[in-house]
């Protein structure tokens, strides 16, 4: 098997939205010879052709996620990332820009509950 495609599956089976660096971990347990510059060549290479997603966070780093329609919940404090499943709003930004839309990427800030618990806690 080839890496590209133990990555692709590593992604597509992944409940996560996983790292080049936590993919690099995972994928060395079934082969240890492979180096972290492979796993970053793959990845490239799988979102160009459009098989998996990028998903790119100020200050932190680059998730990667199956190429299913969903968006994300990211966390403003911790970062991290959750699935949601809205309506496909495609038709509207073409519709009010006059532009063909080939795929878009929403991701929507919010505080999970566990830094909403921390934050709480702190100020009591």
């Amino acid at each position: 098997m080839r890496y590209e495609d133990k990555i692709l599956e590593l992604i597509v089976t992944s409940n996560e939205h996983l790292t080049a660096e936590q993919l690099f971990f995972k994928l060395k347990e079934t082969y240890p010879g492979v180096v972290l510059a492979t796993v970053y060549n793959n990845l490239g290479s799988l979102y160009k052709s459009g098989k998996i997603r990028k998903i790119s966070l100020d200050g932190c780093p680059d998730r990667f996620d199956k190429n299913t329609k969903h968006d994300h919940l990211v966390c403003r404090r911790c970062g991290s990332v959750s699935d949601v499943y809205l309506a496909d709003f495609t038709a509207a930004i073409e519709e009010q820009t006059g532009i063909a839309i080939d795929s878009y990427d929403l991701n929507i800030s919010y505080l999970c509950p566990d830094c909403k618990n921390k934050e709480k806690n702190h100020q009591n």
